[in-house]
């Protein structure tokens, strides 16, 4: 096993795909515990494909992907909570209606334009060739923005999560802090979608929080808990993707699966014990 990882790491793409899943893993971790404790987890499906859409749009402009794709996407996550706060369309459906769009877009300007090649492939399955040290150090900033927000507003956070009304009237802006967390979650998939796909990209932030739910009941223990999972299950994936030549996306997904469902069977026994 150490020889392997030996040879992993031997790789300079392999060390930045590492770094970057894993830092982008903390930000998911941390960020999706709200998201899914708000019931607003589907966002990162929705965001996902809305990058999608702006990459496919990009490729035929001719322009930088990322630098055309984050403002799009931060965009996007602003309309999506201002409609679902003034809207009569709301969450879910608000959802579904900007992520089949902006997908339909992009596959029609794909097929109108260059076709379905290898890098809209690449973008919507993920590719661990894709990271530059440019994202490496992007991803740095950015865990070390939702680091900071977690440590510093914790409290907020906490509040606005669990009951808006409550953290309105002790005075917290739950709009500003709705809206920060909206936009490093956009930034977030923005990044993470190069190297797990607009497909899979969702799943880092819905997957390491609901497995962490089943054994934990604290804030504090989900949100430690789902990092732990988050950090362990995309290793082991890069692992295996390396191992068996499989896309870097779905082999986290799988991990994450073979997670929720050993918490699951902690969760059960415990519980027996307790009886």
């Amino acid at each position: 096993m150490i020889e392997i990882l030996v040879e992993m790491f031997s790789y300079p793409f392999l060390v930045r795909a590492m770094v970057v899943g894993l830092l982008v893993s903390l930000c998911c971790a941390m960020l999706g515990v709200s998201l899914v404790l708000k019931r607003y987890s589907m966002i990162g499906d929705g965001l996902s494909n809305v990058g999608f859409g702006a990459l496919a749009v990009a490729s035929v402009l001719n322009v930088a992907p990322l630098s055309f794709a984050i403002p799009v996407v931060v965009a996007a996550a602003f309309f999506l909570l201002r409609m679902n706060e003034n809207s009569l369309i709301k969450g879910d459906a608000a959802i579904a209606l900007v992520s089949t769009g902006s997908l339909s877009i992009g596959v029609l300007v794909m097929s109108l334009t260059t076709g379905m090649n290898l890098d809209v492939c690449n973008y919507m399955f993920g590719s661990i060739l894709a990271m530059t040290q440019s994202d490496v150090y992007l991803s740095m900033v950015l865990s070390a923005l939702v680091l900071l927000l977690f440590i510093l507003f914790y409290h907020k956070m906490f509040a606005i999560t669990f009951d808006e009304t409550f953290a309105k009237a002790t005075g917290i802006r739950v709009g500003f802090y709705k809206m920060l967390l909206a936009v490093l979650t956009a930034l977030t998939i923005t990044l993470g979608m190069r190297l797990m796909g607009t497909l899979l990209i969702s799943s880092l932030i819905v997957f390491p929080a609901l497995t962490a739910m089943r054994l934990c009941r604290s804030f504090k223990w989900v949100m430690i808990h789902s990092i732990f999972i988050s950090f362990i299950c995309f290793f082991l994936g890069l692992v295996m993707s390396y191992l068996v030549a499989t896309p870097p996306g779905a082999s986290v997904v799988a991990m994450n699966i073979v997670m929720f469902f050993i918490y699951s069977l902690l969760s059960f026994v415990s519980k027996g014990v307790k009886r």
